[in-house]
């Protein structure tokens, strides 16, 4: 890989409501505060609008984003990308964790 290349994001997709009907999202989730969104956090080395298009259409998807993803949520991640690798790994737990903070629903990937 060439050094000085940053090409990988960070994106967080909202997740329609039905998704609280998922035991494991809300065992994922026990601080979920009424009324806040749900959301999916993931970290790709594609462009997020071509990765959320591959999660609905089923490939490499995860099943919250395919089933319940609604659309993405740019104003949460946009002035994070774009990134190294290692720096995306990492700013994907720490963007989790953030929402989780405010009382989201989160999944990550």
């Amino acid at each position: 890989m060439r050094k000085g290349r940053h090409h990988y994001h960070v994106y967080v997709v909202e997740l329609d409501d039905a998704v609280w009907n998922n035991a494991r999202f809300r065992r994922a989730n026990p601080d979920y505060e009424l009324g806040k969104p749900f959301v999916y956090v993931g970290m790709t080395g594609l462009d997020p609008d071509t990765r959320f298009d591959k999660h609905k259409a089923g490939i490499q998807a995860n099943t919250f984003v395919r089933d319940h993803g609604l659309r993405l949520l740019p104003h949460l991640y946009e002035m994070y990308n774009p990134m190294p690798y290692r720096a995306a790994c990492e700013m994907e737990v720490e963007l989790g964790i953030a929402l989780r903070e405010k009382g989201y629903g989160v999944w990550q990937g």
